[in-house]
């Protein structure tokens, strides 16, 4: 052994000997940029990214960080589909039913008409086959796609004139989120797909008759209620429409499991935040909204039907067009049907008897 060996193997002998080890080079902060498709004052929805972000840094000691950017700051709020794939940023908080021009399947992420709830739709994606089959679907896009809250059961939205049949739809302008246009627009509608930061604008000047966004607390707050009386209710379109965050495959497969780990913990504990607070803050926001003058209403049965005929007949058509949605559909109609049939006798009888008391 030669002088300089020995003094080498003597020197680690000796640190070794104190008890202390080499030292190791740290590893560099991980940085993020999350592109949302919200504006920052809808902190339930919009506010989700940043639950997620802060989950993210707590989780890895400060060594994992995730900036979270409103609609339009890093891309427009229906941009972040091309900014994911073609690695602009490295992940995104959005409605996937936004992209169904790409693609249908892209709306059976989040909510189709007369879909899964909330619950439902988490017991697909987490213990059904929804969760394969969607991230199947979505690494054609180079996206790798995690459950990013939902709102619930939503609104059917604010109208300008009061609407008492199916009929009284034909040549309404009606600003609606995603899949959900191709069906008001069998029933004579005219669709219109405008980012949650656009619509007041539209709806007070005319541009569209009427508007659903979310539910009281969201709906109050961009001012709605200002512009157009009547608020009515369900939202068919949107039995729980599931928001998700999507990573860019490389940005992905370049963590760490640990950071993969972290990515997915971080997901769950917003999407569960997510629906809390909507659940929480809903109920105040609608007496506020009632007591200040707005008109609910139910919408008419023969518009719930047909709307419910219309779907059907889209998604029938559909399977024979697109091979993607008759894949996942098919699944997920089935799981649907199953959930049903549970819920028939649980959830919603329970549900019904509740409603009718006096608490």
């Amino acid at each position: 052994m030669d002088r300089r060996s020995l003094i080498r193997n003597a020197g680690m002998a000796g640190v070794l000997a104190a008890g202390m080890a080499p030292a190791v080079h740290a590893q560099a902060t991980i940085r993020w940029r999350l592109a949302s498709s919200f504006p920052k004052s809808l902190d339930t929805i919009y506010g989700a990214a940043e639950t997620f972000s802060k989950a993210v840094r707590s989780m890895s000691g400060g060594k994992f960080e995730v900036s979270v950017h409103a609609a339009g700051e890093l891309m427009p709020a229906f941009g972040v589909v091309d900014g994911i794939q073609n690695g602009t940023v490295e992940c995104a908080h959005t409605a996937p039913y936004y992209f169904f021009g790409k693609d249908e399947c892209f709306a059976l992420g989040c909510a189709i008409p007369f879909g899964l709830n909330s619950r439902q739709m988490t017991a697909w994606i987490y213990e059904g086959n929804g969760g394969k089959l969607m991230r199947d679907f979505y690494a054609k896009y180079s996206i790798v796609n995690f459950p990013g809250g939902n709102t619930g059961a939503q609104m059917g939205g604010w109208f300008r004139k009061e609407v008492k049949a199916v009929s009284e739809i034909k040549g309404l302008k009606f600003r609606i989120g995603g899949f959900a246009g191709r069906v008001v627009e069998r029933l004579g509608g005219v669709p219109q797909n405008i980012p949650g930061g656009e619509i007041y604008q539209a709806l007070e000047k005319g541009t569209i008759d009427a508007a659903e966004w979310v539910g009281p607390y969201d709906d109050q707050k961009l001012g709605f209620n200002k512009v157009a009386p009547y608020y009515y209710y369900p939202g068919w379109w949107e039995g729980g429409p599931q928001l998700e965050f999507y990573v860019n495959q490389k940005a992905w497969d370049a963590l760490s499991a640990e950071h993969k780990a972290i990515v997915e913990a971080a997901s769950s504990h917003s999407h569960v935040v997510m629906q809390a607070r909507y659940d929480a803050l809903n109920p105040g926001a609608l007496k506020s909204l009632v007591g200040a003058g707005t008109k609910l209403r139910p919408f008419p049965a023969d518009m719930m039907s047909a709307a419910f005929k219309a779907a059907s007949e889209i998604y029938d058509d559909l399977g024979t067009k697109n091979p993607n949605w008759k894949k996942i559909y098919a699944d997920y109609a089935h799981f649907r049907g199953e959930q049903n049939l549970w819920f028939r006798f649980t959830e919603a009888s329970y549900d019904r008897f509740m409603q009718t008391q006096k608490l």
